[in-house]
């Protein structure tokens, strides 16, 4: 499973590996990655490698070796470095003949015009901002060198950075791929910084798993771990049996939030769909059962519990009432995802351990008492302390989405931006409802429903382009979960990890 990993947990592993004697050969190998990905990603011309004080600059003489012996033409400019295996990879490089030059703003200008790549080897995870001016300025001719069409690898990350900040900090340096190391680090995954980073490659590196594991901020599942959290009905299921799913929302003038909410259940697979709304909702599905209430909480809470559904998806478009309505459904002790209207910080301590809580970054610094920006800036702590406020499990929406739960954090693959538009949020909630309603506990729901959502919005990418809508992307859910290699059928019918045409 590839890990989430900060600059703190990757030191941790470093020490257990030169415990061990095995730092040497962990850099070797990181080395010839860099070296590897470069020649593939960037054939033609000379490589220019970037060294600097610390491991970085060691991966970054390994490469310089590696890429000699690929019959590259190589230049190395380095800084000074008290680091002792970039210094052994040094006196490497120039027993090989390598020469190296000091680093500076004027010898990478003079330098990077003939390059057929430029790897940056010069600040890592352990960098924290500001950057001194020297090293300001070769930053600087680095960027405006790559602005002038050389192409930029970067060394486990950008220089300049913040390992575990989606912010870009002033100064930090620009890449077309970077080449990472036992797990992705939060600034290759969120926001600004990630755009910096180009594409991303997590370099297989001969590490125990569980010594990673044991200092990974998060997981990111693969395709494979999400479908086995899938449901599979048996061959004799009925409607009866795959789920009763209600949906609370709509106010007018915001009645297609719980529409879209319905249809993203059908797609999911409930079995039977009511939509419950003060207002009129459109039929977007004829599928969906549609009951309109003068008075929606008296009608909801004269429910007796016997006629109660299996999972209930509230708040999507429900209007000012919402966070009493949804005090009183969580007091039913179902399955319930929480959205929209219904986030509100008075109902903290209200829920249990059988909700999924949805909100946007915006939702969230309202229910944490932060900023917006304060979120999105550090996600994972941000869904972290979410969880601690609210329990069940939380889905904190975003690109990518993050799942918080009793289990860790888990970061969401995929996705397209063309999903960010009206609806996409009401849609994962019917989702998420369908998946508890079909039995699966909140994280499962959570991590599987999030990801499902995100495959059907590539699907739908793929078919109309950039500018999608929530009913593109509920259209696309079976697809999406036949892409995931889960069928929902029995196992005698198709064996598991199966892949469909």
């Amino acid at each position: 499973m590839p890990w989430v990993l900060d600059g703190a947990g990757a030191r941790a592993v470093d020490a257990r590996l030169e415990a061990a004697g095995l730092l040497d050969l962990t850099m070797e190998e990181a080395g010839r990655a860099v070296a590897d990905a470069a020649h593939a990603a960037f054939p033609h011309g000379a490589a220019l490698l970037l060294a600097g004080g610390g491991a970085n600059g060691g991966d970054a003489f390994v490469a310089a070796r590696h890429l000699l012996t690929l019959g590259r033409e190589v230049q190395v400019l380095a800084l000074p470095s008290r680091h002792p295996l970039t210094r052994l990879n040094r006196r490497r490089w120039r027993a090989v003949g390598g020469v190296t030059r000091a680093l500076g703003e004027a010898a990478l200008k003079r330098a990077a015009p003939g390059a057929g790549v430029i790897v940056d080897g010069l600040l890592g995870t352990g960098f924290r901002p500001p950057l001194r001016p020297a090293l300001a300025g070769v930053l600087a001719a680095l960027n405006g060198t790559r602005e002038r069409g050389v192409p930029v690898l970067a060394v486990d990350l950008p220089s300049g950075l913040t390992d575990s900040l989606a912010t870009v900090p002033d100064g930090a340096a620009g890449a077309d791929l970077t080449v990472t190391f036992m797990g992705l680090k939060p600034a290759l995954l969120f926001g600004p910084a990630a755009a910096r980073a180009g594409q991303v490659q997590l370099a297989p590196l001969r590490v125990p798993g569980d010594w990673v594991a044991a200092q990974a901020l998060a997981a990111q599942p693969t395709d494979a771990q999400v479908a086995a959290r899938l449901p599979v009905r048996g061959a004799d299921a009925h409607k009866g049996v795959a789920g009763r799913v209600w949906i609370v929302g709509g106010h007018p003038g915001t009645v297609g939030a719980a529409g879209l909410a319905g249809v993203g259940a059908l797609r999911a697979g409930a079995g039977l769909v009511t939509v419950h709304s003060a207002a009129e909702v459109p039929l977007l599905m004829p599928e969906l059962m549609v009951h309109r209430h003068a008075d929606l909480r008296a009608a909801l809470l004269g429910t007796p519990a016997s006629g109660r559904p299996d999972a209930v998806a509230v708040g999507m478009g429900l209007g000012p009432d919402a966070a009493a309505l949804a005090r009183e459904i969580l007091a039913w002790g179902v399955p319930t995802v929480l959205d929209a209207d219904a986030l509100q910080p008075e109902l903290a301590g209200c829920g249990h351990d059988r909700c999924v809580w949805t909100p946007h970054p915006g939702e969230a610094g309202r229910l944490l008492g932060c900023a917006a920006a304060d979120v999105t800036r550090d996600p994972l702590a941000a869904a972290r302390a979410l969880h601690a406020r609210l329990g069940g499990a939380v889905v904190l929406k975003g690109g990518p989405s993050v799942v918080a739960h009793a289990g860790g954090l888990s970061v969401s693959r995929g996705g397209h931006p063309g999903m960010a538009s009206g609806g996409m949020g009401d849609t994962l909630s019917g989702v998420l409802a369908a998946l508890l309603g079909q039995r699966l506990g909140a994280a499962d729901a959570a991590v599987a429903g999030v990801r499902l959502h995100a495959r059907a919005g590539e699907r739908a990418a793929a078919r109309h382009g950039y500018g999608l809508s929530a009913s593109d992307v509920a259209q696309e859910l079976g697809g999406a979960w036949r892409d995931l290699g889960a069928a929902g059928l029995p196992p005698h019918m198709h064996p598991r990890g199966v892949k469909f045409p």
